[in-house]
């Protein structure tokens, strides 16, 4: 078996149009693709596909589809140059940092912030280890 990258992670949503708005915000990108039921962004090696929750039960079933606000169950990192000017961008353009930006031991300078449903990105990046 050989595992090559993420080609896609694929968000559950409540309301597309609100995160489709959110993640053109924050992250200043174009819609890649869009239907009725999902807007999918492009970042380079990975897209980004907000789907209607609705829809989700197709993809995981028989597994179910978690609630909304039962708390964080993931977290998607992206890596930056310079996690302050980040994270000076994102609030700029409305995002709120949950924390951060905030060195770890593991040698990385990280901020977290959740999108209208609810999942987690960080921005994170390296520095020298503690």
């Amino acid at each position: 078996m050989e595992l090559k990258n993420v080609g896609a992670i694929t968000l559950f949503v409540e309301d597309l149009a609100a995160a489709g708005a959110f993640y053109r915000e924050a992250f200043g990108l174009p819609v890649h693709y869009a239907d009725d039921d999902s807007t999918v962004f492009d970042l380079g090696n990975t897209v980004v596909n907000l789907l209607k929750v609705e829809q989700a039960g197709e993809l995981v079933g028989p597994a179910g589809v978690g609630k909304p606000g039962a708390g964080a169950r993931a977290q998607y990192t992206i890596q930056v140059d310079d996690a302050d000017a980040t994270c000076a961008e994102l609030t700029r353009r409305g995002v709120t940092l949950l924390n951060g930006p905030t060195d770890r031991p593991w040698g990385q300078r990280t901020a977290a912030f959740a999108d209208p449903s609810g999942h987690v990105w960080e921005i994170a990046q390296t520095i020298a280890r503690r």
